[in-house]
């Protein structure tokens, strides 16, 4: 297996470098080429509030635990809400995929993906709609639903649809990874484009203090586009075997073997460590890894080798095990959420000024 994650920070020349840089200035051509026919395009417009999450590398920024805290905010400000994703690593073939209806699921992630799946577990009350068109998806929400208030999940990228606010995610300890395109870097777009951006949001602030930084070289390039800064939070441990719910103090002293397939795995064994965890053991797999049951029994089998008190994995992980694997009582999934602390009241002071603003010239070209 290879881990894209360690290539993607590699900054000195190397043999994989000599094998990598002419896939990523090809890459890079064809990024420019697809942003300049963009440009002459009239983008699609939905009918509602539109907000889209995205970033400008490949995973590991946090855009799902984001896409909660905007939609639930959302709900409860009276607004219909509902998730458009684009479904990856799904393998649905229709125009659009109804993942939720905010209440009951309706596609589980070999279908949707497992993030979209993530979503619809999380968000109660609110639907979950994939579609590699979005527009689609957002016509979909709109007639099924009534939605007027669309997130958009990893949507940067997405060039074809009009959208109110463009939120740019970074990583406080890695922005832009080695700073190539993929494949020799973890960049999807040069970092110029983050001029489409409207705001930034800074994800795990809390880790190494890289954070400051890289708030003054946002403002100093762009002083007009608020910047703000996040934690992930561990929130709780969940048995799934017997429901069980444990607060994160749960995890003091025990004994944990512990495995993820996300971007940076190793940040699950950290964030475990400083909950005060023994991890006697970790495994980290790529991101959106496809388990098989066997790579879960060899894990379960780790755990009683080294009597550990768990086995631990993410709540995104568990979603794409979980119909695949038995229902172990020594199993179990760490929940995360956003935190934004102080700045939380002034990000969504601007997500309701986007609104309003859209709200305003909706109403004035209707009189």
């Amino acid at each position: 297996m290879i881990d894209w994650s360690k290539i993607h920070q590699i900054r000195v020349f190397s043999l994989a470098t000599l094998l990598l840089a002419p896939c990523s200035f090809l890459y890079g051509l064809g990024v420019r080429f697809r942003l300049m026919a963009y440009r002459k395009r009239k983008r699609k417009i939905l009918p509602g509030v539109v907000i889209s999450i995205g970033n400008l590398t490949t995973g590991g920024t946090g855009k799902t635990p984001a896409a909660c805290m905007l939609a639930q905010w959302a709900l409860i400000e009276g607004y219909r809400v509902t998730i458009l994703s684009r479904g990856y690593g799904g393998r649905y073939k229709g125009r659009v995929l109804e993942v939720s209806d905010g209440n009951d699921m309706k596609a589980g992630p070999a279908e949707a993906g497992d993030e979209p799946c993530l979503l619809a577990r999380k968000l109660k009350g609110i639907p979950v709609v994939v579609a590699k068109k979005r527009y689609f998806a957002g016509l979909y929400a709109h007639e099924r639903f009534g939605t007027n208030f669309f997130v958009l999940d990893d949507a940067f990228q997405h060039l074809d649809l009009r959208r109110d606010l463009d939120l740019v995610l970074m990583d406080a300890s890695s922005p832009f990874g080695n700073g190539h395109l993929l494949p020799w870097g973890p960049l999807r777009e040069p970092r110029a484009g983050l001029k489409r951006a409207d705001a930034f949001l800074i994800t795990r602030s809390g880790y190494d203090g890289s954070a400051d930084g890289l708030m003054d070289a946002l403002k100093g390039k762009w002083p007009d586009k608020p910047v703000f800064q996040s934690d992930h939070v561990p929130e709780k441990i969940v048995f799934p075997a017997d429901g069980a719910v444990h607060n994160i103090d749960f995890l003091k002293g025990k004994r944990v073997v512990a495995f993820a397939g996300m971007a940076r795995p190793e940040e699950l064994k950290k964030m475990l460590t400083d909950l005060g965890a023994d991890v006697v053991s970790f495994k980290g797999f790529e991101d959106h890894h496809p388990f098989q049951r066997r790579e879960i029994q060899a894990l379960m089998d780790e755990r009683i080798n080294f009597h550990a008190d768990c086995l631990l994995t993410t709540e995104k992980d568990w979603v794409r095990m979980e119909g695949i694997v038995h229902l172990s009582a020594d199993l179990a999934y760490l929940t995360i959420q956003m935190d934004m602390r102080d700045e939380k009241e002034a990000f969504f002071r601007m997500v309701r000024e986007a609104a309003v603003r859209l709200e305003g010239t909706a109403h004035a070209l209707s009189a």
